[in-house]
C-alpha cells in the first residue's frame, strides 16, 4: 500500500469515527436528559434530621447523574402546606414529596399502613417487610390509585410516647385530652376518651402553648427539643406503642415516574434508599444527647403504665377488626403486615431482645 492509499484509508476511518460520535450524542442525551423536578416536604428546614431526607435524596440524585437530574426540595408551606403534599403529587401540581403516608389516613386508613400502625414493626422490621417482603409491592398497588409511585425514605425508629401538660397516670387520665397525634394513633386514643388534633410539626408549639391542645406528639428528643416542647409540657412519656419505626416516604406524580428513565428510576430508588438509612443513623445518633439535655432542663420523663398500654392494645385491635370489616385494601396489606409480624418477633425474641437487654443491663452498671 502506497501512502497517498494508506492516508485516503485512515481519513475515511477518521469520518466514519465522527459520524458515529455526532449519531451516539443524541442518543445519550435523550438516555440521560436534562430533567427539573421540584419536592415539597411536608417538614421544616429547621428539622436537619427529617427536612434532610428530602435533602439527601436531591444530592444522591444530582450526583449519580451528573447534575442532569436535579430535585429541588422546598419545606412546608413554601409551595403547598405540609399535610398537602402527597395530595399535590398526585394532583400534578409538583413532580414529588417527601412526607408520611399516614398523613392522608383521612382520606382512607390504608394510607396509615405506609409509615406505622399501633403496635406494628420496628424499624428494622419495617424495613424487611418493605424491601423483601410484600410491603412495596402492596402499598404501591394501593397508591396507584391515587396517582402515586411511593417510595420508603426514612425511618425515624421507636418514637416517644408525647409532651403532657398533667401526668397520665391511669387509662381514665385520658378522657378529654386534647392531643396532636397522627395516623390511626388518634382513633386507638379516641376510644380511650382522649381528643385527637391532627397538625403540621411547624404547627404544634404555638398550639401547645396557647393552651388549644393538652399534649402532643412528635418524634424524638433531638427534634423535640429543636420545637422547643419542652418549654410548655413538663411530662415527657414513653414509648409511642403507635410508631415503633415510621417510615417517611417518597411519592412520585405515577405518570411521571412512567415517563423516567429506568436509568433514573434506578438512581432515584437509590437515593431513597440512602435517605432511609441516613436518617435512622441521624436519629441514633443525635437523640441520646437530646434526651439528656431535655432531662437536664426540668423535664420529667415517664413510661405509660402497662395497663395503659394493654387499654391501648386492645383497643387498637378493636380499630384494625372494624376497619378491615369495611375496607378490602387495608385488610389485604394489614393481614400480611400482621403474618411478618407473628413470625417476625420470634426471631427478634432470640436475637436483637436478649443481647439488647443483656447490654443495657451493663450500661445500667456503670461497665460500658
Amino acid at each position: 500500500m502506497d501512502r497517498r492509499q494508506f492516508f485516503r484509508k485512515a481519513a475515511s476511518a477518521g469520518l466514519g469515527a465522527t459520524a458515529a460520535t455526532a449519531l451516539a450524542a443524541p442518543a445519550l442525551a435523550q438516555q440521560a436528559p436534562k430533567i427539573t423536578w421540584r419536592m415539597t416536604s411536608s417538614f421544616p428546614k429547621a428539622l436537619d434530621t427529617i427536612f434532610g431526607g428530602a435533602e439527601d435524596i436531591a444530592s444522591r440524585v444530582a450526583a449519580a447523574t451528573d447534575g442532569n437530574f436535579v430535585i429541588q426540595p422546598f419545606a412546608a408551606g413554601e409551595i403547598v402546606p405540609g399535610l398537602e403534599a402527597a395530595d399535590a403529587v398526585g394532583a400534578g401540581t409538583v413532580e414529588m414529596c417527601h412526607t408520611c403516608s399516614y398523613y392522608y389516613a383521612a382520606k382512607d386508613p390504608t394510607f396509615a399502613i405506609g409509615t406505622a400502625i399501633p403496635f406494628g414493626l420496628n424499624a428494622r422490621l419495617t424495613n424487611a417487610w418493605f424491601y423483601q417482603g410484600d410491603g412495596n409491592t402492596l402499598l404501591n398497588a394501593f397508591y396507584a390509585r391515587h396517582n402515586l409511585y411511593g417510595m420508603i425514605a426514612g425511618n425515624t425508629g421507636a418514637q416517644m410516647g408525647g409532651w403532657f401538660r398533667k401526668e397520665i397516670n391511669t387509662v381514665d387520665d385520658l378522657k378529654g385530652v386534647k392531643m396532636r397525634i397522627a395516623g390511626l394513633a388518634g382513633k386507638v386514643l379516641e376510644k380511650l376518651g382522649a381528643l385527637p388534633q391532627q397538625i403540621a410539626g411547624g404547627d404544634i408549639y404555638p398550639a401547645l402553648e396557647q393552651g388549644k391542645i393538652d399534649a402532643a406528639e412528635w418524634i424524638g428528643p433531638y427534634d423535640d427539643h429543636k420545637l422547643g416542647f419542652y418549654k410548655v409540657a413538663k411530662y415527657y412519656y414513653y414509648p409511642a406503642f403507635w410508631e415503633g419505626g415510621a417510615s417517611i416516604h417518597a411519592f412520585v406524580n405515577l405518570a411521571r415516574w412512567n415517563e423516567l428513565p429506568k436509568a433514573y428510576q434506578a438512581v432515584l430508588q437509590d437515593a431513597c434508599a440512602f435517605a432511609n438509612t441516613n436518617m435512622m443513623a441521624k436519629y441514633d445518633l443525635k437523640n441520646p444527647v437530646a434526651i439528656k439535655q431535655i432531662v437536664s432542663e426540668g423535664t420529667v420523663l415517664k413510661p405509660f403504665s402497662q395497663d395503659i398500654l394493654d387499654a391501648c392494645f386492645k383497643a387498637a385491635t378493636d380499630v384494625f377488626t372494624g376497619i378491615c370489616a369495611s375496607n378490602a385494601d387495608f385488610k389485604k396489606i394489614y393481614e400480611d403486615q400482621m403474618a411478618f409480624r407473628k413470625e417476625a418477633y420470634l426471631w427478634m425474641q432470640l436475637s436483637e431482645y436478649t443481647y439488647d437487654t443483656f447490654m443495657m443491663i451493663q450500661q445500667r452498671g456503670g461497665k460500658l
